[in-house]
C-alpha cells in the first residue's frame, strides 16, 4: 500500500519513472533481446553519486559484473579518462560494456522533492546532498567554487552547475531543475570521455542507460527516470 502511495506522488514529478526492479528487468531484456548482448559478459560501470542509499537501487549489480565506479559526488564521472580506459580494459572476451549514470534526488510521502527518510533517522535528510548543498550555496548571488584539494568533488560540482545557475533558481521546483542539469552534465562528460577513449575498447558493443534515481524510503523500491538508452557501436563514435 505504502509503495503504491509512493508511486503516486513519484509520478506527479516523474510522470514516465520505473520501479528500478522492473527498470533492470526492462533493459537488461531490451539489451539481450533486441540488441543481441549476452548478460553473462557483460561488465557494468556506473557513474552515480557516492551517496550510499544508490547501492541497492537497482538489481543490475545483482545480475551484470562490476560495477565499476566512475562517480563520485553529484554522479559525475570523477574517474575521467583513465577511468573510462580502464573500465574498457575490464571487459570480458567476446564481452560487452555497459554504463549506468545519473543524478539521484529524494521524494518524501508528503511530495517534498530533494528530501528523504534515511534508515534508521526520523527526521528527513537531503538528497542528493551534494546538489541540495550547492543549491543552497548558489542562492547567494556573491557566491562563487574556489577548487582546492580538501574538498575537490564538491567544488568541481558547483563549477560545473555555475552556468545554470540562473535556470536552476527560476525554477519553480529548484531541487529538480538542478538534479535536471546534473544529468546534462554527466551525460555529456560520459560521451566525452567514451570518444576519447574509444580505441581502448576490444568490444563493438557499448550500452548507455542513463537518466535520474529516485529515491523513496528504506525498505521500499526506489524509482527510475531514464533519459537516454542506447547501444552503441564504439568505433563509429
Amino acid at each position: 500500500m505504502l509503495q503504491r502511495k509512493f508511486e503516486q506522488v513519484v509520478k506527479k514529478h516523474f510522470p514516465n519513472a520505473m520501479d528500478a526492479k522492473d527498470t533492470s528487468i526492462h533493459y537488461l531484456g531490451k539489451m539481450q533481446n533486441e540488441h543481441n548482448i549476452n548478460v553473462s559478459k557483460v561488465l557494468m560501470a556506473t557513474s552515480v553519486c557516492s551517496d550510499d542509499i544508490n547501492v541497492p537501487s537497482t538489481t543490475f549489480f545483482n545480475v551484470l559484473f562490476g560495477p565499476f565506479i566512475m562517480g563520485g559526488l553529484g554522479g559525475l564521472p570523477f574517474a575521467g579518462q583513465t577511468g573510462m580506459t580502464a573500465f574498457a580494459h575490464h571487459v570480458p572476451d567476446a564481452g560487452s560494456a555497459f554504463i549506468f549514470y545519473g543524478p539521484h534526488i529524494g521524494i518524501t510521502l508528503e511530495g517534498d522533492l530533494g528530501k528523504m527518510y534515511r534508515p534508521r533517522q526520523e527526521k528527513a535528510g537531503n538528497s542528493c546532498g551534494a546538489l541540495m548543498l550547492a543549491l543552497n550555496r548558489f542562492q547567494d548571488s556573491s557566491y562563487a567554487p574556489v577548487l582546492n584539494e580538501d574538498d575537490y568533488q564538491q567544488m568541481k560540482l558547483e563549477e560545473s552547475l555555475l552556468s545554470y545557475r540562473e535556470q536552476v533558481l527560476a525554477n519553480e521546483n529548484p531541487e529538480k531543475a538542478i538534479t535536471e542539469a546534473t544529468y546534462e552534465i554527466i551525460n555529456q562528460k560520459i560521451y566525452d570521455h567514451l570518444t576519447s577513449c574509444k580505441g581502448e575498447f576490444p568490444v563493438e558493443k557499448v550500452a548507455l542507460l542513463g537518466g535520474i534515481i529516485i529515491n523513496t524510503e528504506y525498505g521500499l523500491d526506489d524509482y527510475f527516470d531514464a533519459r537516454n538508452f542506447e547501444v552503441i557501436d564504439i568505433k563509429n563514435l
